[in-house]
């Protein structure tokens, strides 16, 4: 995890709103379905229910569902961590799919690894009703707001 200064930066007032927010940031997120569950500092809960429309005519859900997921959670967990105004995109993102999805409740723990002033680095692991089926990794750029705004 990063270091306990750069934890030290946790703002539980930005945790409790993004967990208090209906819409989860609105667009794929919202579509998704995806729930903001638990924030501490450098690590986020989150889950998401499989619905029907989400699984392809294999019977386990997309790939791109799972790294949308994941994505999401990549990013927000350090949104508590960050300063206002700041906001991060990721840079660069690996899955390791382990099992099929077909059914049930999606829970991703996301964990900071480490953060520096503009860049942090992100692990995601994902099960499905307990058992592990995603394990993923990712950077983030942490950008400031256009200068004059």
């Amino acid at each position: 995890m990063g270091t306990t200064a750069e934890l030290e930066g946790f703002n539980q007032r930005i945790a409790d709103a993004m967990l208090a927010s209906k819409e989860q940031g609105g667009g794929l997120p919202q579509y998704l379905g995806i729930q903001l569950r638990e924030f501490t500092a450098g690590r986020l809960v989150a889950t998401m229910e499989v619905r029907p429309e989400l699984v392809t005519p294999m019977g386990a859900i997309h790939g791109g569902v799972m790294a949308g997921f994941v994505d999401h959670c990549l990013g927000c967990v350090l949104y508590p961590l960050m300063k206002p105004g700041q906001w991060a995109a990721t840079t660069e993102f690996k899955l390791n799919y382990l099992r099929a999805v077909k059914s049930g409740t999606l829970t991703a723990e996301s964990t900071v690894l480490a953060m520096g002033r503009r860049s942090a680095v992100v692990r995601v692991e994902v099960t499905n009703d307990g058992a592990l089926a995603c394990a993923a990794q990712g950077t983030l750029l942490v950008s400031e707001p256009p200068s004059g705004k």
